[in-house]
């Protein structure tokens, strides 16, 4: 097998390909558990599916009772392990209740993806005061407020991972989307500072920076056909096309893996070379 360390054969690098994790089981390591925000729709809602394809164990994060059991429902008909943890991200108590039931119903916590979200489309004048405090409360706060109780949970486990959920408008500014853009800013510099304090205990920190992508919240707040949000939005993308929340669940998972363990700190744009121009 070629060794890709770029230094030689060193009994320190790993092979490629790597080898294929053994499926967790009590006769290996108990499954890592991971709770998911905002798991009852978009984004969040393949971040779950997955976390469980991949082995996890995964408390199911949202306010929607019905769609968050039947997440729960469809994972565990697939041999999976699941269950929830229903609040909204907003209330300052529920990070640390959903935290706790992870902890309670499962006996540990390894992995966060904090995935709730909202937007409100507006320029500065035309966002009212109760709608920059939705989307801060939501976009920021919660993810705090949820980070924070985590770090005492994945520090008792050895260690572990939170994968925020933030955008491209974390990175660069976008016309008629102030709140959206100044939330999104906050993830994107919470998460390295967070990954600075906690980089010695073994909690790797990291975002995932999405260009718009084909789920529900493309198309909330405005009454633009399919076709017309294509148009606004492909332009821009040198792709060409919109990912799914599958595609973006795909780099959640590499996150959580023990083979990105040297990633601290990032801001990774997957938005088909939108921030590279």
């Amino acid at each position: 097998m070629p060794n890709v360390c770029g230094f030689g054969q060193d009994a320190r690098c790993e092979q490629w390909p790597p080898m294929r994790r053994e499926p967790m089981s009590e006769e290996n390591e108990p499954a890592r558990v991971a709770l998911v925000t905002g798991a009852t729709s978009g984004i969040g809602r393949a971040c779950a599916l997955r976390l469980s394809i991949e082995g996890f164990t995964v408390v199911v994060g949202g306010r929607n009772e019905s769609r968050a059991a039947a997440l729960v429902n469809e994972i565990t008909a697939t041999g999976g392990i699941a269950s929830t943890a229903l609040g909204d991200v907003s209330d300052p108590t529920y990070g640390a209740s959903a935290v706790t039931k992870a902890v309670t119903d499962h006996g540990r916590l390894d992995v966060l993806v904090n995935a709730a979200g909202v937007i409100t489309r507006a320029d500065a004048e035309g966002t009212t005061d109760a709608e920059w405090r939705r989307v801060m409360s939501t976009n920021v706060d919660g993810v705090f407020w949820t980070s924070r109780a985590s770090v005492p949970a994945l520090r008792a486990a050895g260690g572990g991972v939170i994968v925020n959920i933030s955008s491209t408008c974390g990175l660069v500014g976008n016309a008629g989307l102030v709140a959206y853009c100044a939330s999104k800013g906050a993830v994107s510099n919470m998460t390295r500072a967070m990954a600075l304090d906690h980089a010695a205990e073994g909690i790797r920190i990291n975002a995932i920076c999405p260009g718009a992508v084909d789920t529900d919240m493309l198309y909330s707040e405005r009454s633009d056909s399919l076709e017309e949000v294509q148009a606004i939005n492909l332009p821009d993308i040198p792709e060409g096309r919109l990912p799914t929340g599958e595609e973006i669940a795909h780099v959640v998972s590499f996150l959580a893996d023990d083979r990105s363990r040297h990633l601290n700190g990032a801001n990774i744009s997957v938005d088909g070379g939108y921030t590279a121009q």
